[in-house]
């Protein structure tokens, strides 16, 4: 699976002639922004995979597991599963200064979702697709979120 997703990004990447960047020096926050939308991209897959369903039901049961509590209690289950350079970008997100904050959670909550976030955009924009979605379902599974 793995393979075949790093040839989409490869792809991608040939098609508008884009380099693959250096992805330590990208911010925290950028890391985050891209990371937001892989953890959600994720999490909807795995919501649609299980099953055809209303979208307002579909929508209900992925803003359950997107928000920054439930991402935040994901990260804190498998901090001790990141490597010493994940846990480094965690740091970095959870610690970088964002000028907003979502609308139902709170600053630690949020800060450690941002954390995390940045984690899953590290690990997409270096390609490590079977790493971030291996963190994702083992966080998902400590919390007893998925099946």
């Amino acid at each position: 699976m793995e393979q075949s997703l790093e040839t989409f990004a490869e792809a991608f990447r040939q098609m508008y002639h884009l380099e693959k960047p250096d992805v330590r020096e990208y911010s925290a926050l950028t890391l985050a922004y891209i990371g937001d939308a892989v953890y959600e991209m994720v999490i909807r897959t795995y919501i649609v995979e299980k099953g055809n369903a209303p979208v307002d039901k579909l929508h209900k049961r992925a803003s359950q597991l997107v928000k920054a509590e439930t991402q935040a209690r994901l990260i804190m289950a498998i901090e001790d599963r990141l490597t010493e350079e994940e846990h480094a970008v965690y740091k970095r997100g959870r610690n970088a200064k964002s000028y907003t904050m979502a609308k139902n959670a709170t600053m630690s909550d949020y800060r450690k979702a941002t954390g995390c976030e940045a984690l899953m955009g590290y690990l997409y924009l270096n390609g490590r697709i079977g790493r971030l979605t291996e963190l994702i379902h083992a966080g998902l599974a400590a919390l007893s979120l998925i099946e």
